[in-house]
């Protein structure tokens, strides 16, 4: 096996996976990331069984249990009288029938599992991209205080506003979903009364425009509640703001007094848009190509953005240990393994219906990443 120089654009979930999975089977990685630093910022990642199980493949099973929460259920109720119309046993249930079970870790320990695993001198914090040039032999990462960085293969996993995306493809225009998102986390002291409090829930709203959706976060002291409102504009893609609790309370006066009971909980909330993209036909050029929300941003209704880029980062390290040191045929089998699910799971979380009325989850849930066929389309529901 060629060892390969890998330069990872983005020290994100997605990135950092990639480079684990990548010096496991001994290549030379380093992550470029703009940020100086990582802090406790953001909230949650919901692991869902498929991404679980990936990073169990990594030896980090054990630091995600150690902070994560475990679902008991993924419960569907009804915004009016409460009532159930779907419910999916988790947490056991699911590390039997799928090999590992769902977790709830703040993206800060997640972020921290995963830097702690990688080769000392990997990451490499303050180091924003401006671009990638490639030839025949090699490509090269450019960085914005004018660094070139030589690799064999660049991996653009620099999320929703890709500067590698961009250079490989050109500037797109994402659509404003006319929704807005709402984000807090709540001490799970604050909703004595409240019930399903271990289990994934979501409030199915009379429109499509209001869900309420709740997970057990940090070993289950903390609650992550997530909403959504109609809205009819909205600026740049990923703007995060503090929000109006009172406006997100107006919009659900007609919900379930429970439903009602989480949000009036809430001390501080944090609102951002939900964009749409349609899917790539393509992902990947010569020796450059792209994970995650660089290739396949989602909005998050079938809580998968993070399991998908963990997903392809392992698909990828694979496919390039196979390869044989053919980097662009490595690539395009790497593209080929992971398009048709993410495709299915993109449009998926569009409809936003997953599970409403219960259904088959083993299509997603049920995905290995360190066993599927490489080159062949995974199936899909």
């Amino acid at each position: 096996m060629a060892k390969l120089r890998i330069a990872v654009a983005g020290g994100g979930v997605g990135g950092m996976t990639a480079a684990l999975a990548l010096q496991a089977k001994g290549h030379e990685v380093a992550i470029y990331e703009k940020a100086g630093a990582f802090g406790r910022i953001g909230a949650d990642v919901n692991l869902t069984p498929n991404a679980v199980h990936a990073l169990d493949g990594l030896g980090l099973g054990d630091a995600l249990r150690a902070t994560g929460a475990r679902s008991e259920f993924r419960i569907s109720r009804m915004w009016d009288d409460g009532r159930e119309t779907s419910r999916l046993p988790m947490s056991a249930a699911a590390e039997e029938k799928y090999g590992a079970p769902q977790l709830a870790i703040h993206r800060a320990d997640l972020l921290g599992a995963l830097q702690e695993a990688l080769a000392p001198g990997t990451m490499h914090f303050g180091a924003g991209v401006a671009g990638v040039e490639q030839g025949a032999e090699g490509a090269v990462l450019i960085l914005e205080d004018g660094t070139r960085v030589e690799a064999d293969v660049v991996i653009g996993a620099d999320g929703i506003h890709s500067v590698i995306r961009t250079a490989l493809f050109g500037p797109d225009a994402p659509k404003f979903s006319g929704l807005v998102s709402w984000r807090a986390v709540v001490p799970r002291a604050a909703l004595e009364g409240v019930s399903n409090l271990d289990s994934f829930t979501k409030w199915w709203g009379p429109e499509a425009t209001r869900q309420i959706v709740t997970f057990p976060l940090t070993r289950g002291e903390e609650i992550f509640v997530f909403a959504t409102t109609g809205q009819d504009g909205w600026g740049e893609e990923g703007w995060t703001l503090p929000g109006d609790i009172e406006e997100l309370r107006a919009a659900y006066a007609d919900f379930h007094p429970e439903a009602r009971a989480l949000l009036a909980a809430c001390g501080e909330v944090m609102q951002s848009a939900l964009h749409i993209r349609e899917p790539m036909p393509q992902w990947s050029r010569a020796r450059v190509t792209l994970l995650g929300d660089a290739a396949h941003p989602m909005v998050p209704f079938m809580a998968q953005g993070a399991c998908m880029a963990i997903e392809d980062a392992i698909v990828l390290a694979r496919a390039l240990d196979a390869g044989a040191g053919d980097v662009p045929a490595a690539l395009t089998a790497y593209e080929d393994s992971r398009r048709d699910r993410t495709a299915a799971i993109q449009r998926g979380s569009l409809a936003n219906d997953w599970m409403k009325q219960g259904g088959n989850a083993d299509w997603v849930y049920g995905y290995h990443a360190w066993t599927a066929p490489l080159g062949d389309p995974a199936p899909a529901a």
